[in-house]
């Protein structure tokens, strides 16, 4: 899997609040995103586009990874957004691209801005159920490719069914699926009552067990709760770099680790949560010897 060091959480902001735009690229959030499409009125489009570019230019913004959602690109808007990020005084490296429904939405937005960048990073969100139907294609459709991103609200209403853990499980499951194929990172949805963190903290840990890499914010406050979630403890590591040292230790041979049968796909899969998580001292030395609505 091409491991993104972290994933775990998505902050989405307006692109029409732009007095937010500091305090999200000072959160904690691994992605900082603004957003040009749900949440900015068909009227503010235009301006959104403007302001947005501040997002990416402001001091605040340095050394945090910063990504724009824009709009479908099957719509206009979709194709004004592409456009206007090319004049950007700092181009965006991750493009979120809405209701991704082929392997084309994503060929698109790599033939606009790509142009032989090696650093653009794409997520595609399946909220469709002509999406999800298609959510392997649009999974291979690029190397550009990094993550999908599940709708839970738009696939909702658009299958007429309740916005549920249990009624969604099985198109979770789906864009799970079909990301790991494709070597890429899965991010659940957000939970949408951003106040209640009982909630979040109660489905948070589903999505992690479920395979997802990490899952969407729309408030702040919701980001400490799930990178808390989609982290291990000390424990955790401790037990990876158990197993990777067992593997070392007789040729990565199927052995007994903790009383449990540790084989190839035990080492492999400690040895990308210890890549991934393990604080950088430890590594070098391994390889040495309550508020408003957001969005």
């Amino acid at each position: 899997m091409r491991y993104t060091k972290h994933f775990r959480s998505m902050l989405f902001t307006p692109a029409t609040a732009v007095d937010r735009y500091r305090r999200c690229h000072q959160s904690s959030a691994d992605i900082c995103v603004v957003d040009l499409e749900d949440s900015v009125a068909a009227a503010d489009k235009e301006i959104a586009r403007r302001d947005a570019a501040m997002f990416f230019s402001a001091p605040s913004a340095a050394a945090r990874r910063c990504a724009v959602r824009v709009n479908a690109v099957t719509e206009p808007d979709g194709l004004r957004d592409l456009v206007a990020l090319l004049d950007y005084e700092v181009r965006p490296n991750i493009v979120v691209v809405p209701k991704a429904e082929s392997a084309r939405d994503v060929e698109i937005v790599e033939q606009v801005l790509g142009g032989g960048r090696a650093d653009l990073e794409i997520c595609a969100v399946i909220e469709t159920p002509r999406g999800l139907e298609n959510a392997l294609s649009i999974a291979e459709a690029s190397e550009s490719l990094r993550a999908l991103i599940f709708g839970a609200a738009d696939y909702s209403f658009a299958v007429g069914a309740r916005r549920t853990w249990e009624c969604l499980l099985s198109a979770r499951a789906r864009v799970v699926n079909s990301a790991r194929a494709a070597n890429i990172e899965a991010v659940d949805s957000p939970v949408f009552e951003f106040a209640d963190l009982d909630a979040l903290r109660w489905e948070a840990p589903l999505s992690k067990d479920l395979g997802f890499s990490g899952k969407a914010a729309i408030h702040p406050g919701q980001v400490p709760v799930i990178n808390d979630a989609f982290s291990p403890d000390a424990d955790v590591l401790a037990l990876a770099q158990r197993i990777v040292t067992a593997g070392k230790a007789n040729g990565r041979a199927v052995t007994s680790v903790d009383g449990v049968m540790a084989g190839r796909p035990f080492f492999d899969a400690a040895q990308r949560l210890l890549d991934e998580f393990e604080p950088p001292a430890e590594s070098a030395s391994r390889s040495a010897g309550k508020g408003e609505a957001w969005a």
